[in-house]
């Protein structure tokens, strides 16, 4: 099990901030604009497509994954997501931060749950491999530092679905 680690709610912030500055999102209204439903709604939409997306390029196209959003309270402390999974079975359920319970606009917090995501899918991958107590934290930092570095190059390659869901890179 993995989980994607935040100090309060700066470091989703952060996160973004640093992930999209080069842009293939569109622009997406404030959560307060579009409504909490909404953005929820479309969250869901587009983890859902996006998930597909990583599980192929992360060659785990054989396992049946959902992603569940999720309140504090059903999470550790401090983190934004984590990874349940059973290797006989190849399933595996994600927990991601729930759009709510973010304080960013919806882009900006969706943007940050496909980061979970593909932070949690990465643990996935390397699920197979010994994992003694005493490297956690390591691979932990590991983690995250593929997760973004995958995400980022995701983002400055090509438009990303987002533009399909909030109506193109002008809205």
């Amino acid at each position: 099990m993995g989980c994607r680690f935040a100090t309060g709610f700066i470091k989703p912030l952060m996160v973004c901030v640093f992930l999209t500055g080069g842009g293939g999102w569109a622009a997406a209204p404030a959560v307060g604009t579009r409504g909490m439903h909404g953005c929820i709604a479309e969250a869901e939409g587009y983890l859902g497509a996006r998930l597909e997306i990583w599980q192929q390029r992360l060659n785990l196209g054989d396992w049946k994954i959902s992603v569940v959003m999720s309140h504090p309270g059903q999470l550790k402390p401090k983190t934004l997501g984590n990874i349940h999974w059973e290797a006989d079975k190849k399933t595996a359920i994600i927990r991601v931060l729930d759009a709510a319970d973010y304080q960013l606009a919806c882009r900006e917090a969706v943007a940050d749950m496909e980061v979970t995501v593909v932070h949690e899918l990465v643990h996935l991958e390397l699920s197979s491999l010994p994992r003694p107590a005493a490297s956690r934290h390591d691979e932990e930092l590991a983690v995250n530092r593929i997760a973004d570095a995958l995400v980022r190059l995701d983002r400055q390659k090509a438009p990303s679905v987002a533009g399909v869901i909030w109506g193109g890179a002008g809205n």
